[in-house]
């Protein structure tokens, strides 16, 4: 009777879940997607049926794209340019089954962004020219991140060399 009570009440428990106001659950039912699950309420999942597939953070997150990325500027001097991306998750669903990795999906894209824009200014300019470079790269992420569902705040350039 009492190691029953206790089974019952360690399944109950496994079972629960409180979710914090900075996550969202994404829930599968037999294996196909069921549900987000956003902070508010106490949810159950049925065992042996429902599984959270991913917890996704939905807070600002910064992704550092390569330490550095060479750039040929306009009058043809190559210089390292780095950049990191802050984005954050606005369709949980999306963001789990859209992309496996952010970072190696979004990585192309930011390079040839870049490359582009650096290509259209020369070197001396590209120091002052960070901030419309980086809001253009930050443009183009925008429209390939926006299938993922994924929105990209910023775009920071750094260690122009």
């Amino acid at each position: 009777m009492f190691l029953g009570f206790v089974v019952i009440l360690l399944v109950v428990r496994a079972n629960v879940r409180v979710i914090e106001q900075t996550q969202a659950y994404v829930v599968e039912r037999l294996g196909t997607f069921h549900a987000v699950w956003k902070a508010g309420r106490l949810r159950f999942t049925i065992p042996l049926i429902d599984r959270v597939v991913c917890i996704v953070p939905l807070g600002e997150q910064a992704l550092d794209l390569s330490p550095s990325e060479p750039v040929v500027t306009k009058d043809g001097v190559t210089v390292q340019i780095g950049m990191t991306v802050y984005f954050e998750v606005t369709d949980p669903e999306m963001y789990t089954y859209g992309v496996k990795d952010l970072g190696p999906a979004m990585e192309p894209f930011a390079g040839i962004a870049l490359r582009n824009m650096a290509g259209e200014t020369e070197q001396d300019q590209m120091l002052p020219s960070y901030g419309a470079i980086s809001a253009k790269v930050c443009a183009v992420l925008c429209k390939t991140a926006d299938s993922w569902g994924v929105r990209v705040n910023r775009v920071e350039l750094k260690s122009c060399t």
